[in-house]
């Protein structure tokens, strides 16, 4: 599906990005071009408010004008007060104009207000003291006209009086006003108390009158030239209005166009965000378009893929499901002939062989021996994979299982000069909680391919707590090949190994350290390797820590080691097995120990067969055709007409998936898995029974001397087979043994090491109850599971010491 990948998210992350961009791009501009559009706003308002205030100005100029006009005509001085009055105000404002003006012409135009309103101050002020020059001709006219009525009530009426130039009269007008004239100047009363003659008072009032006439005429004169003066002032007033107004006109105009090209300026901006905007949104609408079907399109190959990933994955599954069953069903039909390879291949080792036939079983037993482990990395994978690996919580002791794991793969590679190094913190000489099974699984992994890459040098072994005491790590440092940093990763991976020659030199089946790190996840912890090509790794395995909280020390009976003893008391046995090699081989072992063996390849015929024949212990199979194990069982249990009386049942399985609980809860005594070997067949027939102190009557006849001396060899001569060259070299080997371990107990209990001291009596015990010699056993026994004091420890092991010297000192007589 590579070439058919999904590029979906890529070009909506792309696409959004694109979007992004756009806006930022845009929300970039428009917040520019804002800034502009506020500028321009603000300097429209400025103008707006200096159009007002020129506004303003032109209505305070007509209010000013039309209180100089009312002062001119009315010549008071309370108008003339409010003129000035306004003309100040008037001022104060062109100063406030000025100061929010732009431009210097509009500074000097608005002085040359000011300077016009001035004048136009002084031009009125002149006006009025003319004005105030003209009332004295009016005093003059009347006097005149005052001593003209005087003049009426004191003589005769003339011509003269009713017009100007009576000469200028048509001769019929003036006849007409002289007979009226006339006519008034006889009917005028005397006036009797005028006590001035009429010639008197006539001459009075004639020189009153050329006298006032001829200041009249000199006052015409002046008021000519007043009048004169006076037109000059109100053409200059006229002019400089209109100057003002001019001025003024200037100045709004100046600030209309700037007003105007402000608006305009506004206009482009809003024109410009417009086209950004309605860009931007066709620009958008274009890429979500373009976006939208490239999204589209993937979409819908998607959908394409995942139907065909979908029934891609059911295959897998399929696949998987199918590999699980395969791996399951090919491993127990594996295990079933590699139980009948091995059990011959023990039998064949029996048997007188020459060199050659020796060396052809050892090949078959070690074939085998790794033909069984494939077989049961496989399942263990399988059950990883499956999630169905149970992890059970008990307490241990882990120095005790790092030293059991360490010596047993020791023993192995006792041919290799490698120096075994074993360092545990103190505080884990107290019992943690997990599971040991697994742990041991993992150590042996690892120790195992130590001494597997390790031709000489060292393997360090170091169990540390860390800081805050809630991990324990264990450290496997060898001096070993070392692995390539480019293929360090490959170590963990399934069937891979660091590279090609690896599997050809020193085999395996690179399966080891995947299910080793796989397990150490499922416990809650990790694997990792640090390595130097040439020099050496280290795997370090990470396991949450948690101490036991119980003070009592038990011991699990699955570390009991049971050795073979004959049973001189014949016990019968129903052997059902649809396997008829297996069947064949199961019954021939027991043969050879003495048990009346009833074999049956059916379990119907067996359940047949159990009705009217006693037996005292049943070994069957649990995958058989018509009726398994568990149905076998089942029906043995119902039936009522049997000879089963609750006697003891082995069950016998390939499977690995289910728990010991599953067959307990059953009925199952106990279970045996394949492969099996005779041994362990053997050894749990034993425990079962607790026949270890049975023997042969002949036997015990020949070896009663042996009892005396406080052991037995007959039960190991058995288990030989009576061959006197193999137990010459198992004495001798048990005497070297022996002794190493007798000088490193000694010194465990000098330096008080409980945990050494407990798996040195736990090793070696299980050699002296195979002979028999049950003091040394008890000690050994009392060692392992009670708590001493150090004074008692000393004095123990001094007995025990002496036990077992002398008991070597007759064994090495034995064999000399």
């Amino acid at each position: 599906m590579e070439s058919k990948k999904s590029y979906i998210p890529l070009k909506v992350f792309i696409s959004y990005i694109a979007l992004a961009s756009l806006v930022i791009s845009v929300g970039w501009v428009l917040y520019s071009e804002n800034v502009i559009y506020s500028k321009i706003e603000s300097k429209i308002a400025f103008e707006k408010t200096k159009i007002l205030k020129v506004s303003q100005l032109f209505s305070n100029v007509y209010k000013t004008e039309s209180l100089a006009r009312k002062t001119i005509q009315s010549n008071s001085e309370s108008d003339f007060e409010h003129y000035i009055k306004e003309s100040d105000s008037l001022r104060i404002r062109i100063d406030s104009l000025k100061k929010i003006v732009t431009t210097q012409s509009q500074i000097v135009l608005l002085d040359s207000v000011n300077y016009l309103l001035a004048e136009k101050t002084k031009n009125i002020r002149q006006l009025k003291t003319i004005k105030s020059k003209a009332n004295d001709e009016v005093t003059v006219n009347n006097a005149i006209d005052e001593l003209t009525k005087l003049e009426f009530s004191l003589r005769k009426l003339q011509l003269e009086d009713f017009t100007k130039n009576p000469g200028q009269l048509g001769s019929y007008q003036r006849n007409v006003l002289q007979k009226y004239v006339d006519y008034l100047n006889q009917n005028i009363p005397d006036d009797s108390t005028n006590t001035l003659s009429k010639k008197a008072s006539d001459s009075i009032l004639s020189t009153s009158k050329k006298l006032l006439s001829s200041v009249k005429r000199e006052t015409e004169k002046k008021k000519e030239s007043l009048n004169y003066q006076e037109n000059k002032l109100l053409k200059n007033e006229i002019l400089i209005s209109e100057q003002l107004r001019k001025v003024l006109r200037i100045i709004e105009r100046e600030i209309i166009i700037n007003s105007i090209k402000y608006n305009t300026d506004k206009e482009k901006s809003l024109k410009k965000i417009n086209q950004i905007v309605t860009g931007a949104a066709v620009v958008g609408l274009l890429l979500t378009v373009f976006f939208s079907i490239l999204i589209a399109s993937d979409y819908s190959k998607t959908q394409l893929y995942k139907k065909q990933l979908e029934i891609a994955n059911f295959k897998t599954k399929n696949l998987l499901k199918s590999r699980e069953q395969l791996i399951s069903t090919v491993s127990h039909d594996l295990k079933t002939p590699l139980s009948t390879i091995v059990g011959y291949t023990e039998l064949l080792g029996n048997s007188d062989l020459n060199t050659k036939q020796s060396y052809f079983i050892r090949n078959i037993k070690n074939s085998s021996e790794y033909i069984s482990q494939l077989v049961q990395d496989l399942l263990d994978f399988s059950q990883i994979e499956a999630g169905k690996i149970a992890i059970e919580k008990k307490p241990f002791l882990l120095p005790e299982i790092i030293t059991d794991v360490a010596k047993n793969i020791q023993s192995v590679y006792k041919q290799k000069d490698i120096e075994l190094i074993i360092k545990t913190d103190e505080r884990l000489n107290q019992r943690i909680i997990g599971d040991s099974f697994r742990l041991k699984q993992i150590l042996s992994n690892i120790i195992g391919n130590a001494y597997k890459f390790t031709e000489e040098g060292f393997i360090k072994i170091d169990a540390t707590i860390n800081h805050n005491g809630g991990f324990v790590f264990i450290k496997v440092e060898d001096s070993g090949i070392g692995i390539e940093k480019k293929n360090q990763n490959l170590v963990f991976e399934e069937f891979a190994q660091a590279n090609e020659n690896i599997e050809k030199k020193y085999g395996g089946t690179g399966l080891g350290l995947a299910i080793s790190k796989k397990i150490a996840t499922l416990l809650g912890g990790d694997l990792h390797l640090k390595s130097v090509f040439g020099k050496g790794s280290t795997f370090e395995i990470q396991l949450p820590l948690v101490f036991d909280t119980n003070t009592e020390f038990e011991f699990e009976e699955t570390n009991k080691e049971i050795h073979i003893a004959p049973i001189i008391s014949a016990k019968t046995a129903i052997v059902i097995d649809d396997d008829s090699n297996l069947l064949g081989l199961t019954s021939e072992v027991l043969k050879q120990h003495n048990y009346t063996v009833l074999a049956f390849g059916n379990a119907n015929e067996a359940l047949k067969a159990i009705e009217n024949t006693p037996f005292d212990f049943i070994i069957t199979d649990i995958q058989m055709p018509e009726v398994d194990g568990f149905q076998f069982l089942e029906k043995l249990k119902e039936s009522s007409n049997s000879q089963y009386k609750d006697q003891p049942i082995i069950a016998l399985t390939g499977r690995d998936d289910l728990d010991l609980d599953v067959y307990t809860n059953a009925g199952f005594t106990t279970v045996v898995k394949k492969p099996y070997s005779p041994k362990a067949l053997l050894q749990t027939i034993l425990f079962l029974f607790d026949n270890s102190s049975e023997i042969n009557q002949e036997e015990n006849e020949s070896d009663n001397t042996d009892l005396e001396k406080g052991f037995s060899l007959a039960p190991l001569k058995s288990f030989l087979s009576n061959d006197k060259d193999a137990l010459q070299e198992v004495l001798k080997t048990f005497i070297k043994t022996t002794k190493e371990n007798l000088v490193v107990l000694e010194k465990s209990i000098a330096e008080k090491d409980m945990i050494e001291i407990r798996a040195i009596a736990h090793r070696i015990a299980p050699m002296f109850k195979q002979i028999q010699a049950s003091e040394i056993s008890k000690i050994l026994d009392n060692l392992e599971r009670k708590k001493y004091t150090d004074t008692d420890l000393e004095t123990i092991f001094d007995t025990l010491k002496t036990e077992i010297n002398s008991l070597l000192l007759i064994l090495e007589k034995e064999i000399a």
